[in-house]
């Protein structure tokens, strides 16, 4: 009796164990208390978004007007990374799984643009398969999602599995066909290619079903350089799955068959009597600017720096919506404006800031400060996890039980030193990089030869890569 009876004390004290750490979620210390502060604050919000996993529609978070109870295909696919981060794994697979199964020849090749918590496409944006409201971007984000997804956790399921397979092969093909967006049909193209019988203009239903572009209520929209800009990403992401599969030649196909579209938004798009790019082109022939220029950074659609650098500068001196300003912590460190990228998150946290209780945000705020302010930038095709501090000079910060690439990571990061913890079971190879031009890097005080490497803009960085097991805990520093 006594020993049975130490025997359940055991098995209860495992089972809490496990269900401990089941239930650990990131956390992100720094001397900065600001940054700290609004971390506390964009993960409380965002856990609070998380729905019941025994709804009918199965694990899922808020990522529409909470109102709805509902997710859409734009928001999962900016706040994945940062519900990533938070641990939630199994409602971004099961979201995402939800657009690519439902994507059909019925809706001309669409998926549901909204699904709720009872597993239906969400009311306020769908009456039947004819009428429905679409943004065209949604397919090319969806497919943008899954593969940073792979890259973040090395979850091959993610590019393997027969609906997604199905989802980003129909897209790449049928659905370009369908919409008439082939490179060079974007401004000959029909303003509704696939219009509802008989049509009602003042329907939203009919008039949005197919909106070329995330920007909406612009009377004449033919084309947004943001449905370019996600084309174009959504057709490279295809040839780096199929790449990443082997089959190299479609995989190259769908590489050139992307270039066009780049060259397009470079030839047409740029403004050069503004030195700035158009956004939106009507059916009387006129380009104009809109907001839709935020995309052309996130969908990583240009390749030069000048333009690039004008384009963000134009950005920040404008005031976006709420919607829009989530996207900017992540983006401006990533781009190299640490500074407004710090702004931004101090701002889409503050109590006073209208709208802030928008999802997007929080989960925004999330990735920006881990994948943007810890710089922390993992690859699964190379099973390596990069590390850049991009916090301000003498500030210390760290994260912990970080779900990444299925391990579990702890990062303690100053400007010229990093501790790497990999708490998890399974090895990973680390990049050690800091910025400037240092000789040598010291690994757990072994001085090693360093190798260095420039970006974009000419900034200089040092670097190393070091193979860390399962449970080794590294130092790296520029200086001893």
């Amino acid at each position: 009796m006594k020993n049975g009876f130490i025997i359940i004390i055991v098995a209860n004290c495992c089972f809490f164990f496990n269900a401990f750490c089941q239930n650990k979620t990131v956390t992100f210390k720094s001397s900065d208390p600001a940054v700290e502060l609004a971390f506390d604050r964009a993960k409380s919000m965002a856990l609070s978004y998380k729905g019941n996993s025994n709804d009918p529609v199965g694990p899922w978070y808020e990522a529409a007007l909470p109102t709805r109870s509902a997710f859409c295909m734009r928001d999962v696919s900016h706040q994945s990374i940062g519900a990533e981060i938070l641990g939630l794994g199994k409602e971004n697979k099961n979201m995402l799984s939800l657009f690519a199964k439902n994507i059909s020849e019925s809706k001309d090749w669409c998926s549901y643009w909204e699904i709720n918590k009872y597993g239906k496409p969400a009311p306020e944006d769908y009456r039947n398969d004819k009428e429905f409201w679409y943004n065209l971007n949604s397919n090319f984000d969806v497919m943008f999602a899954c593969w940073r997804l792979y890259l973040w956790t090395g979850d091959e399921s993610y590019i393997k599995n027969p609906e997604f397979e199905n989802f980003f092969e129909k897209s790449a093909t049928k659905y370009i066909n369908r919409w008439v967006l082939e490179a060079d049909s974007l401004l000959t193209r029909p303003e509704f290619p696939n219009p509802a019988t008989p049509f009602n203009i003042k329907d939203d239903f009919h008039r949005c079903r197919g909106l070329a572009s995330y920007s909406e209520g612009i009377p004449g929209l033919k084309m947004g350089v943001d449905l370019v800009a996600a084309i174009y990403r959504g057709l490279l992401t295809y040839s780096s799955v199929l790449r990443q599969k082997g089959n190299l030649q479609k995989a190259e196909f769908f590489k050139k068959k992307a270039a066009k579209y780049q060259q397009q938004i470079e030839q047409i798009w740029w403004d050069n009597t503004t030195s700035s790019y158009n956004a939106i082109y009507t059916s009387n022939g006129k380009f104009s600017k809109d907001g839709g220029e935020l995309f052309l950074l996130w969908f990583e659609a240009l390749t030069d720096s000048d333009r690039t650098k004008k384009a963000i500068e134009h950005i920040i001196s404008e005031k976006g919506n709420i919607e829009s300003s989530s996207y900017l912590p992540f983006l401006l460190y990533k781009y190299g404006f640490g500074d407004k990228a710090y702004d931004y998150i101090l701002y889409l946290t503050d109590p006073t800031t209208k709208r802030r209780e928008y999802p997007e945000v929080s989960y925004g705020v999330i990735e920006g400060i881990i994948h943007g302010y810890m710089g922390i930038e993992p690859d699964a095709t190379k099973k390596m996890v990069t590390t850049l501090y991009r916090g301000k000079n003498g500030t210390i910060s760290e994260v912990d039980n970080l779900p990444i690439l299925n391990t579990e990571l702890f990062v303690k990061q100053e400007s010229q030193k990093t501790t790497f913890h990999n708490n998890g079971s399974a090895p990973i190879q680390w990049r050690a990089t800091f910025s400037g031009n240092h000789e040598v890097i010291f690994v757990n005080n072994k001085k090693i030869t360093a190798n260095h490497k420039k970006d974009d803009y000419g900034n200089s960085y040092t670097f190393i890569d070091i193979p860390v097991n399962s449970g080794q805990k590294i130092n790296a520093s520029c200086k001893q």
